[in-house]
């Protein structure tokens, strides 16, 4: 019998227990619905996901994709399932029905993509990214625009991209070379090259429409002149048919370490002069449109880091319950003893409860996120609103950033767990750690979201954003205070958390100081604290649910979680105590590192 692509209970206990996602059948936004509704959707995209993606999972890294005469050629296999997807308008689950959209809540497509993105990655960017390109339309687009891409985008009949980052312009967008100029019909010529475009090329969709990054002639330097495009792989007829070929064409696909199935570009935009594009929204508006689109991307790629450590723990954990080898602990001397089981030795033991506590930390993190949007969505009250925006805004750079480096670490620890096996690729951890990898380099490397935790969340809005924070963590410290279980574990944590608040107070004083770049070169550090008082704060809530419940005949499911809040508070938090003790901004060797004494 084959690992669980995920846990199936463990959702439900997210969505049903920790967040009562039901109390959205109450609101006027989605009345429409019922809960069997929604369990429905998450089945059938389980159904789907087990027996039509997951089987793709292998083949399409062994497969990988061919480049040859501009065109790329992804691994046949993915041709049905994202077939399937695209039928099923999978892409658009919480969207307007007039654009093939189901107009579902966030926690339940959330719950849904968990198992698209946790059986194969690499075929959900598709939708994911068609989906990012369609919702800027969205918002952003004129009618006209909307009419032409919206409903392919969003049901994923086309595909979307992002072409952002250029040869000499990675992370600095600022200084991109991309340039725009008006033609008489009111589209634009564009021309520059892009590089590292996921789905750039492919040969699954009819079209491929790229959101360009490009300058218009005479605009400002920097990110102020920057504008937006869309720019059809085939041109777009007003009646919406397809027309020629427009001038953009790939170039080349990378080698990588992993995600060998899915074709990351190099794209030529009008090296024959004919590339055309269609401004979106108002010139020199390109990096504030596309931000939408990057936190949206940014929240998905914190879910492929925690559904690529989920789908690992459930291997490893599945592996550790039938390898035998080795006496157990208490058996050592007695050489007649049997072997056990490696999920019996107390090493074993530990890294699965470690890699149990992060996946369900992280399972809740992103779920919560999704939480967050629909009550900011159904909400009435404008200071509820805000109260979730904020929110939102402060833990998107913890999904992404935390997320994708310890569902990173989590496949690390489920191919020890396999031990040499795990180092082949006999067992598929292998590719799990090389796929996983990408998470915390794309879409704004790990380092650029600490810059901007620190820079924009923690500072920003006079600190709303994190008052709002650290109001939500106090208010589950003190339900867990009056369970004599939990009382110790809220004691630690509130410990963590008063050092926390008073040293992301400090690190914003600094940032306007002499100390600036001390605080910078603390950012990293920061944010990583953060995501472990963020995991401590999801694991006690969960636990103060599951202490209500141990008499009912389900006390194991939930005996394991107050297990899972015990170990991460009691021995990851002393160590974030010291991550936050070690923040400082006097004499900060980095700050004062002279570039000649590397």
């Amino acid at each position: 019998m084959a690992p669980k692509l995920t846990d199936q209970r463990d959702i439900d206990f997210v969505l049903y227990e920790q967040f009562q996602v039901d109390m959205f059948l109450k609101s006027d936004k989605y009345k429409a619905f019922n809960k069997k509704m929604f369990d429905m959707v998450i089945k059938e995209a389980k159904n789907l996901a087990v027996k039509e993606i997951f089987p793709t999972y292998t083949e399409c890294d062994q497969v990988g994709v061919i480049f040859e005469n501009g065109g790329v050629k992804v691994p046949e296999c993915l041709r049905k399932p994202h077939k399937l997807l695209v039928e099923g308008e999978w892409g658009a689950l919480t969207e307007d029905p007039k654009y093939g959209g189901q107009a579902l809540p966030f926690t339940i497509a959330q719950a849904a993509m968990e198992y698209f993105t946790g059986a194969n990655y690499i075929l959900t960017t598709y939708p994911i990214l068609g989906h990012g390109a369609g919702k800027m339309i969205d918002l952003f687009g004129t009618e006209k625009q909307k009419e032409l891409f919206l409903e392919k985008l969003y049901t994923g009949a086309w595909g979307g991209t992002m072409l952002l980052t250029e040869p000499g312009a990675g992370s600095d967008v600022g200084a991109l070379t991309t340039t725009a100029k008006k033609r008489a019909d009111g589209a634009y010529d564009i021309s520059g090259s892009k590089i590292f475009i996921t789905n750039g090329e492919q040969n699954l969709t009819p079209n491929i429409i790229h959101p360009v990054l490009a300058r218009i002639e005479g605009a400002p330097a920097g990110t102020k002149g920057i504008s937006l495009f869309i720019v059809p792989k085939i041109w777009v007829n007003e009646d919406g048919t397809l027309g020629e070929a427009n001038d953009a064409v790939c170039t080349g696909v990378e080698k990588k370490m992993g995600l060998h199935g899915s074709p990351t570009c190099s794209i030529s935009l009008g090296s024959k002069g004919k590339c055309k594009g269609f401004l979106l929204g108002e010139p020199n508006q390109g990096m504030e449109i596309m931000f939408h689109m990057m936190n949206e991307v940014r929240l998905e790629v914190g879910t492929q880091a925690f559904t690529s450590a989920s789908l690992a723990y459930q291997h490893a954990l599945d592996y550790a319950k039938q390898r035998r080898q080795g006496r157990s602990i208490e058996k050592l001397s007695d050489h007649e003893a049997g072997q056990v089981p490696i999920i019996e030795h107390p090493d074993v033991k530990r890294m699965l409860l470690k890699m149990k506590s992060y996946v369900e930390g992280m399972r809740s993190l992103v779920y919560f996120v999704a939480f967050c949007f629909d009550k900011e969505k159904t909400s009435k009250d404008e200071k509820e609103i805000l109260h979730y925006s904020n929110l939102i805004e402060i833990l998107t750079p913890v999904v992404k950033a935390y997320s994708s480096e310890k569902g990173f670490d989590v496949c690390v620890e489920a191919m020890q767990i396999f031990g040499g096996y795990g180092y082949t690729k006999e067992y598929p951890v292998e590719q799990m750690v090389r796929d996983s990898k990408i998470t915390s380099i794309y879409e704004g490397s790990n380092g650029i979201q600490a810059m901007d935790f620190i820079g924009r969340k923690i500072s920003g809005s006079k600190g709303a954003m994190l008052d709002v924070l650290i109001s939500e963590i106090k208010s589950i410290i003190a339900t867990a205070k009056e369970h004599d279980r939990l009382n110790t574990l809220a004691i630690i944590l509130e410990e963590a958390l008063l050092l926390f608040e008073t040293t992301c107070k400090n690190t914003s004083k600094a940032l306007f100081s002499k100390q600036m770049t001390s605080a910078f070169a603390c950012a990293h550090p920061l944010l990583e604290a953060a995501g472990d008082i963020i995991m401590a704060w999801m694991l006690l809530w969960r636990a103060t649910i599951a202490d209500q419940k141990l008499d009912t005949k389900d006390a194991a499911f939930y005996q394991g979680k107050i297990k899972a809040a015990q170990f991460f508070i009691t021995t990851i938090i002393p160590i974030t105590i010291g991550k936050l003790k070690a923040v400082t901004y006097e004499d900060n060797p980095v700050a004062t590192m002279e570039d000649n004494l590397f």
